[in-house]
């Protein structure tokens, strides 16, 4: 249940969506596994197990899970199929096989191997924060996050999400934060770091087991570096790498928050349930606490989104059609 990575995304609260207008949307949408001539196959699954329903509802948030199945069929197997192929037509014909027979044969090797291929299943997991106005996603790569996005906006035409646009650039703040060896508020730095130098072909310097408010480092920001990973603390409980296009990887809840789950739950129902609602109050509050030391949101983001009831979901904002090719203000 606990997000490893987090892609997060800024909701509008213009209109709300009822959770049960989201929930018949996705079981239109169901998962089916891709077989035949199909690549992959992919559709909204419960979130959990013990689940019957695509969407799990716990206070204001939402939770949804979208899995999907790719196969598996490498390219230099059908190219060793096709060249037997060749090799046999050449032997029996006494003739040379010509591209255009080659593409062809590629082809039909392809759809002959197609259902025989092995699958790989992966999950991305997600919830809207209705109170806050945030969609997390647990994903640190922008396309799965960015693919779950546009199952939504088919799902619920025009589905609200936009990266966030604050109004300080993350590898600015970074850099500011180890520069005087001190992280923002509420956080505290940890032991791991990123810098690089923005010239061409730059060098980038890792730190790992470091102690991040030591004279070396501050001596790599004097020469032009700047930061672009940085790992941090949040309130003792939550550990994280921020990178400066505002993701969180390897993401870690704290002892404490583990232990609190495990006492809240007597059984799989009750301690999913207790371990959601945790795990995405401690997100939202990191990631507000996040944005605040980050400058806040541009105007246009920074409004509110509130949830009028707890039984709904989903702000509506104006239709964005592809937020990972947003232009960020800081690139």
């Amino acid at each position: 249940m606990w997000f490893k990575q987090l892609s997060f995304y800024r909701l509008n609260s213009e209109s709300i969506h009822e959770t049960d207008k989201l929930a018949a949307a996705l079981e239109k949408s169901p998962f089916q596994h891709c077989g035949g001539l199909d690549w992959f196959g992919e559709g909204w699954v419960a979130p959990a197990s013990h689940l019957d329903s695509s969407v799990f509802t716990a206070r204001d948030c939402q939770l949804l899970s979208l899995k999907r199945e790719d196969k598996v069929l490498p390219a230099g197997v059908i190219r060793d199929f096709v060249e037997q192929k060749v090799q046999e037509i050449e032997e029996k014909e006494l003739r040379k096989v010509g591209r255009k027979e080659k593409l062809a044969l590629k082809e039909q090797v392809t759809d002959d191997l197609l259902p025989r291929a092995f699958v790989r299943t992966h999950r991305t997991t997600a919830y809207l924060d209705c109170r806050r106005g945030w969609m997390m996603v647990d994903s640190g790569t922008a396309s799965k996050a960015e693919a779950l996005v546009s199952k939504l906006r088919e799902a619920l035409p025009p589905f609200p999400a936009a990266l966030p646009r604050t109004k300080l650039a993350p590898h600015t703040a970074m850099t500011d934060w180890l520069a005087a060896g001190e992280a923002p508020y509420g956080f505290e730095l940890d032991a791991d770091c990123e810098l690089k130098d923005g010239s061409e072909n730059g060098a980038v310097i890792r730190c790992t087991r470091m102690d991040l408010t030591a004279e070396e480092i501050r001596q790599h920001i004097a020469t032009g570096k700047q930061v672009t990973r940085v790992g941090l603390i949040w309130q003792e409980k939550v550990r994280f790498m921020l990178t400066d296009t505002l993701q969180l990887k390897r993401i870690q809840f704290l002892d404490v928050l583990q232990e609190e789950a495990s006492q809240a739950g007597d059984d799989r129902e009750s301690l999913f349930e207790a371990t959601f609602t945790l795990m995405s109050e401690e997100l939202g509050e990191l990631v507000e606490a996040l944005i605040e030391a980050l400058g806040g949101l541009e105007d246009s983001q920074a409004a509110p989104a509130t949830a009028s009831a707890p039984a709904q979901v989903g702000p509506v904002a104006v239709p964005v059609e592809n937020a990972s090719d947003e232009k960020l203000p800081w690139d």
